[in-house]
């Protein structure tokens, strides 16, 4: 696990850190110089003709320091200050003051000339507004650059520290190293495409510095974060977790097979699939190894109160309960939603049209908030977040998740709210999860229906609402980024996904 910090997150725990503890500032510069150097020397040893674009805050002083260092170990080394010395930071000026008695020039523009590397400290992660005028151009200047690998300290100058937005113009960087914890800019789009690669180095900043105040978000790393619930040896298919998925109306098997497999290749023991009768000889083909009930096209009112019961019976054999994929807003898919939070407290997944059904009928949604002990898991992607909220898809994507925090907390549930980040929220839960694992290839057809299979397989064996949420979404994503390396972010389809997990979950073991 590692946290996702904002700017102001960040520079208490910096004052925390300074003021609390007693640690020099300088001192934290001058690890953080050495990191950075350390890691621009990983990707590119030898002599190089480097460029240090420095501003007249602290994150300029910290590239003014890798500038010296490497300077000093005889790399050629050309300094820029952008700003007026007279207002630069306290520790900025004592770097300026050290350069100008090594006898390194400090010049105030950029030389029309070519460089192997451009440190990029020109603003640091307390931008708040819009970059123009000189600043402006010379991050036009470095973007041109070409054959050139760019470092940014801390974050890309441009980039805000915590939405990831692009402040009016934004450096484009190979490498960034930050220092402490990672920022939510690294991560959010647009912010994440101009990181490059995010390196995360320990200069003095822990932990310790919280003060009772921990980060509000956190991410899981990759494989190493992935902790499967306990599989007794001993067990059998019914200790693993029954789960009864309703999906699939007329002709809709794919969303229906894509999620039983999402939920088989998660650990779960057994599936039940209750679908339109439609789907039901393609669905013994293409998974076999699950069981099927059926309804038809009926939608007189003695046929819907059959299809109750019919529910009810299944409700008494399952573990859990995921409803919505490829449903369809029909008499029946609103009869099923109905009877499923009006008559049983089963842990439930509700992914696509049962939270369509859901935005629609108000009596439901105060049912399923008074339901406040049950495990349930929303799944929605921003338009259906939107319709569910009442708002617009660009309020549903806002940086400070708003959205997500608000129906989380109208509904008593856990709201996974899918984008190219995945952000998860619990209603009695302060801090929430953001999902960095993936790729763009799993923007494709039934995607988000084995994510609620996977999800409704981990709940089945037995785990809290949120872990099961925030794990399912991190191994889907994984299962993804390998499918992508497997197939390409262009040739990946919902299947490759599904299959995917399985071979994730076996290297996971691997590294026990």
């Amino acid at each position: 696990m590692k946290y996702l910090v904002t700017e102001q997150e960040m520079k208490q725990y910096d004052i925390n850190t300074i003021e609390g503890f007693g640690m020099e500032a300088l001192v934290l510069m001058e690890r953080a110089a050495l990191c950075t150097v350390e890691e621009i020397n990983k990707r590119k040893p030898g002599h190089h003709r480097i460029l240090v674009v420095a501003g007249c805050g602290n994150n300029g002083g910290d590239g003014l320091a890798i500038g010296r260092i490497m300077a000093l170990a005889g790399q050629a080394v050309t300094f820029v200050l952008m700003g007026k010395k007279e207002k630069c930071s306290r520790e900025t000026s004592r770097q300026i003051a050290i350069l100008e008695k090594y006898g390194f020039p400090i010049q105030s523009k950029i030389e029309k000339t070519e460089y192997d590397i451009v440190i990029d400290a020109l603003l640091g992660i307390g931008l708040t507004r819009g970059v123009s005028g000189e600043y402006e151009e010379v991050i036009a200047d470095i973007n041109r650059m070409k054959n050139t690998f760019v470092v940014s300290v801390d974050i890309p100058s441009g980039i805000h520290a915590g939405t990831g937005a692009v402040q009016g113009s934004a450096v484009e960087a190979d490498l960034t190293v930050t220092y402490g914890f990672a920022k939510r800019g690294h991560f959010l789009y647009p912010g994440a495409g101009f990181s490059g690669e995010v390196v995360i180095r320990d200069i003095g900043i822990t932990s310790h510095s919280f003060q009772q105040e921990s980060p509000l978000l956190f991410t899981y790393s990759g494989i190493e974060d992935l902790r499967m619930p306990f599989r007794d040896q001993s067990g059998n298919k019914g200790t693993f977790g029954k789960v009864l998925i309703i999906a699939g109306q007329q002709y809709m098997a794919g969303a229906c097979e894509l999620a039983g497999r999402g939920c088989l290749r998660s650990g779960a023991g057994m599936v039940k699939i209750l679908t339109h009768e439609s789907n039901r000889i393609i669905l013994q083909e293409a998974l076999p190894e699950a069981m099927i009930t059926i309804y038809d096209s009926a939608e007189e009112k003695d046929a819907l109160a059959r299809l109750r019961d019919q529910l009810k019976a299944d409700m008494q054999w399952a573990d859990c309960i995921v409803i919505g994929p490829g449903l369809g807003k029909t008499p029946q898919g609103e009869a099923l939603l109905q009877t499923v939070i009006g008559e049983s407290s089963l842990p439930l997944v509700m992914d696509a049209d049962g939270i369509n059904l859901l935005s629609s009928h108000e009596e439901l949604c105060r049912l399923l908030s008074a339901q406040k002990e049950r495990k349930v898991v929303l799944t929605p992607h921003m338009g259906e977040l939107a319709g569910l909220a009442g708002c617009s898809i660009a309020e549903a994507k806002a940086a400070d998740f708003s959205v997500s925090r608000e129906m989380a907390a109208k509904l008593q549930c856990v709201m996974v709210s899918k984008d190219a980040r995945t952000y998860i929220c619990e209603a009695a839960r302060k801090e929430a999860y953001l999902n960095t694992s993936g790729n763009s290839g799993m923007a494709t057809a039934g995607s988000g229906d084995v994510l609620a299979g996977i999800i409704g397989g981990l709940l089945a064996q037995g785990m809290e609402a949120f872990e099961a949420a925030c794990l399912g979404v991190h191994l889907h994503g994984l299962a993804g980024d390998y499918a992508a390396g497997e197939k390409s972010q262009y040739g990946v389809i919902a299947t490759d996904i599904a299959e995917a997990v399985p071979v994730i979950l076996q290297q996971a073991e691997e590294q026990l």
